[in-house]
């Protein structure tokens, strides 16, 4: 008799939970899809939801914007620990490649960020960038609401060098992650600073060699300054910056998708509704996108879309087997590669490589039992990289690793960022550079260069 009292009880605890479930789900895809009723109950129901980004964000040291927390300038980077029994590098396969390496990253024991750059058949260092970081901070007006903390969260032992791009000349453009562009030349004098906006993740170039950053504009954009004024919220945005540093077009994404009407305007309630991660150009025409089309990536909204600034028009909105997802990459006619973080409220194991193929409009995974049987995960950032060999190239961000695998899914080579004492910092956003024109150039010029330092 108690144990069918206690197989009542467990169904009836069972199903309460499942209507709640149900119940939760409606709340959230109600408010999502433009909802304005009940806003106390759409607002907790998004707090909710919210928890798990919140507990990853802490576990990482993350604020709620998912910067790096920071109580002064002194503070020294997060340590990872996953891979601390591996070897910092480790070749396992030989492969003859005309290829190098960009990689930014945090040196421990320096205590600070440089970038170098890397001949990927000896792994040999054959130009670093460091320049002065304190500096360059000074110039920047601390005035601006947008900056103020910038010689705390950007101090030369908090800066970060995200995703630079080196330029045939020797010079090289980044930020440090919701922070001014800047551009050095190959000694790493300072040329230029753009501090009209924060920018922040990916940069890439254009058919034009100008560059796509995402930026976050302040004062906002017209459409988001009719519901929101006062400073804090994530007004993502696109921007196209020439080589000398001058923005040439700025576009809010919010704006974007609320002018072709896909964008719903109650969820400007949530502080950082798009999260623009990326911004990948089409430099030629095909069947599916016209050159200058942009492929832009919002992890909050755990969508591709696919933008014609030409016409201010959405061509494409991708939703698919993906979430919190990174850096996109055109790799075909037809297809392009997304790096899939994989979190979803029920954790995912492993990141993926994702190819998308418009003909088909089906998604397919690259070398993926290769990265499971590599514990290769990063929850938040990442990149890769398909070579013109069909080799792939990925940084697990999170965890300080970069692994390199051969067109047949063999495992090439593993570097991990340790110091001497095998501590283990972060990579922020590497890239290989195939281009046989910048590589020439490139290396002629680290050969020619005549530095003070």
């Amino acid at each position: 008799m108690f144990k069918k009292i206690e197989l009542w009880i467990v169904s009836l605890i069972f199903l309460i939970f499942i209507i709640i479930s149900i119940l939760f789900g409606a709340v959230l895809n109600y408010h999502y899809n433009g909802g304005t009723l009940f806003p106390k109950i759409r607002k907790t129901a998004v707090f909710i939801a919210e928890i798990p980004r919140n507990v990853i964000n802490i576990s990482f040291g993350l604020n709620k914007k998912g910067q790096l927390l920071i109580t002064n300038q002194d503070d020294m980077p997060p340590i990872f620990n996953k891979h601390k029994n591996k070897k910092k590098f480790e070749r396992f396969i030989f492969n003859d490649r005309e290829a190098l390496l960009v990689l930014p990253r945090y040196d421990g024991d320096l205590k600070r960020s440089i970038v170098e750059v890397i001949d990927l058949n000896d792994f040999k260092v054959l130009h670093t960038y460091s320049h002065d970081i304190n500096s360059m901070n000074d110039l920047v007006d601390t005035n601006q609401i947008e900056h103020k903390r910038i010689k705390i969260d950007d101090s030369e032992i908090r800066f970060e060098y995200r995703s630079p791009i080196i330029l045939s000349d020797g010079s090289l453009i980044s930020h440090s992650e919701y922070a001014p562009l800047f551009k050095i030349d190959i000694c790493s004098n300072l040329l230029w600073i753009n501090q009209e906006e924060r920018f922040h993740h990916s940069i890439e170039k254009d058919e034009d060699q100008n560059l796509w950053v995402s930026s976050q504009m302040y004062p906002y954009s017209t459409v988001v300054n009719n519901f929101i004024t006062d400073y804090g919220f994530s007004d993502d945005s696109i921007a196209k910056v020439s080589a000398d540093g001058k923005i040439i077009f700025i576009k809010s994404v919010s704006e974007i998708l609320i002018e072709n009407e896909i964008f719903k305007k109650n969820l400007l309630e949530i502080y950082d509704p798009i999260h623009l991660n990326d911004i990948e150009p089409a430099i030629n025409d095909s069947k599916y996108w016209k050159k200058g089309d942009l492929f832009l990536s919002s992890a909050r909204l755990t969508s591709i879309i696919q933008y014609r600034p030409s016409t201010n028009k959405i061509i494409r909105y991708l939703e698919g087997p993906f979430s919190w997802q990174h850096d996109i990459d055109i790799i075909s006619d037809k297809e392009i590669s997304i790096f899939n973080n994989n979190n979803t409220a029920i954790t995912k194991n492993y990141s993926e490589i994702l190819i998308y193929n418009f003909e088909t409009k089906k998604f397919s995974k690259k070398f993926n039992n290769q990265l499971k049987n590599n514990n290769f995960k990063t929850d938040s950032q990442g990149v890769s990289t398909i070579l013109k060999d069909n080799s792939l190239f990925v940084e697990e961000q999170n965890h300080g690793r970069l692994i390199f695998f051969d067109k047949n899914g063999e495992k090439e080579w593993e570097f991990i960022n340790k110091d001497s004492n095998g501590n283990i910092y972060f990579i922020s956003w590497s890239r290989i550079i195939e281009d046989k024109g910048l590589i020439s150039n490139l290396k002629k010029n680290i050969n020619n260069k005549k530095c003070q330092n």
